[in-house]
């Protein structure tokens, strides 16, 4: 039966965050995000980073200084670390078959950047029944040439809480409230 919690930490790499890619309030969300994964390892729920892997395309090449993990996130031995080859994380990836062994029903979802692979994996865990939290200030992007990066986070935090789950559920919650309930575990 499958009802674990986990979280997902998308694309903190450091290629993603450099000064020509700013992201928006890049060092509260990095906070945030160490503070959660420190809640789940108290709670025994898998926390999992995501890193892009673009060596086919050139870029995010593994094992290259673009492709690690920001040094300001606080990584663990116990962590799990799952390479993606698309904006979702769910495409080609070993995600689905980690989250089945994990009996996990419940995604938390973090990360950079929220228009491309946030989105896609909001989407994407929809369409499989997942039961999904968006941690409301715990995402990030850049500017983009028509709208700045917080006017795409508002938006998308407005999209998700419109959109029709499938099986699953879907809120959009801050930090600080999914802090207090995961306390109380």
């Amino acid at each position: 039966m499958k009802n674990q919690k986990a979280l997902l930490i998308i694309d903190m790499q450091k290629g993603d965050f450099t000064p020509i890619t700013r992201r928006f309030d890049a060092e509260n969300v990095i906070k945030r995000i160490n503070q959660l994964a420190k809640l789940f390892r108290k709670a025994k729920m898998p926390v999992i980073y995501i890193q892009h892997d673009g060596t086919a395309m050139g870029e995010f090449v593994k094992n290259t200084p673009d492709w690690e993990l920001l040094d300001t996130l606080n990584v663990e031995a116990t962590d799990i670390r799952i390479d993606k080859y698309a904006n979702d994380v769910f495409y080609n990836s070993k995600l689905q078959s980690k989250l089945i062994e994990l009996n996990v029903s419940e995604l938390f979802i973090t990360g950079s950047a929220t228009d491309f692979c946030v989105e896609s994996t909001v989407q994407s865990a929809i369409t499989k029944n997942y039961n999904i939290t968006v941690v409301s200030n715990a995402h990030t992007t850049g500017d983009r040439p028509n709208l700045s990066a917080k006017q795409v986070i508002d938006h998308y935090n407005w999209v998700w809480q419109n959109m029709i789950p499938t099986k699953g559920n879907i809120d959009v919650t801050p930090f600080e409230e999914i802090k207090n309930n995961l306390n109380k575990i």
